[in-house]
């Protein structure tokens, strides 16, 4: 939420409005080069993406799977930094006012930047929200505030073992949207049974009025139809990684196909994802 305009909820009311759910796409800021990075996030909303989570290289990223961990390496060995990665997002906003986009990654960047001088300069380059997976509750009061008075949402992340006693530490001072990690575990490694996933979205829809994004394990079009019909949002993530990842050559430079191959991803995703809710009122007939 930028201090002129709240980007995440506008989107998620216009996706609401017009009967769906929305496409969060994930990758990773500088992965493979600079340029080819700044084409993808560039294209990602023609392509179909209703929100962007830009990830945040780091040398450590515990939470990910091989795949995204690899992005992040690439990226680094390219040259990527917390710097360019806001320039970024602002080459984005030239051309776009209307996409979310959302910085996801760890604490440790950010500490090393500070806490205010980063959301300063998160807000000014025109990004809307953030995620530090490797926060908890207890321990984001240095940087929660500070986001929030820069018109930064700051969203949690809520998973399998968050047991009702826990949920409201992770639902208080939470915005934008909540994002439910729908394994436990490491990215992009396994897929949640969806009979899982719906117990763990309704349960969540009855705890707070936040959109409900999920992610984790969905690949394919058809996954995301499938989160679709149970919450607000599907998130992609490493499906789109492995995508450029499969495009580069044997020294990791990308190719001449690179950038329309990765978009084409995501319309299939966006193609999923927009059918879902019809085919499912078709179906209820």
């Amino acid at each position: 939420m930028s201090a002129e305009r709240d980007r995440i909820g506008e989107r998620f009311a216009k996706l609401k409005a017009e009967g769906r759910g929305g496409l969060v796409t994930f990758l990773t800021a500088g992965d493979p080069d600079r340029a080819t990075s700044q084409a993808l996030l560039d294209g990602l909303p023609a392509a179909g993406a209703d929100l962007i989570e830009l990830g945040m290289p780091f040398s450590d990223p515990m939470a990910d799977g091989p795949a995204i961990q690899a992005a992040s390496l690439r990226a680094l060995k390219a040259g990527a930094s917390m710097a360019r990665t806001l320039d970024h997002v602002r080459e984005f906003r030239r051309r776009d006012q209307e996409t979310p986009v959302i910085l996801m990654g760890y604490y440790n960047p950010i500490y090393r930047l500070g806490n205010e001088a980063f959301v300063a300069a998160a807000s000014a380059a025109g990004a809307d929200g953030v995620i530090v997976v490797d926060l908890p509750p207890e321990e984001d009061e240095e940087l929660r505030p500070p986001a929030r008075a820069h018109g930064l949402h700051f969203i949690r992340l809520a998973t399998p073992t968050t047991d009702d006693k826990r949920l409201p530490a992770v639902l208080g001072n939470s915005s934008g949207f909540l994002y439910y990690v729908a394994i436990a575990g490491i990215t992009g490694t396994r897929s949640a049974a969806e009979a899982d996933v719906r117990r763990a979205v309704e349960r969540l829809k009855r705890a707070t009025k936040l959109p409900i994004a999920v992610g984790f394990g969905i690949k394919t079009p058809e996954q995301a139809a499938a989160a679709v019909r149970l919450a607000d949002a599907a998130v992609v993530g490493s499906a789109l990684v492995e995508a450029l990842a499969r495009r580069l050559d044997a020294n990791g430079r990308a190719g001449p196909g690179l950038v329309p191959a990765v978009l084409d991803e995501v319309r299939r995703l966006a193609e999923g994802v927009r059918a879902a809710r019809v085919l499912q009122k078709e179906a209820a007939r």
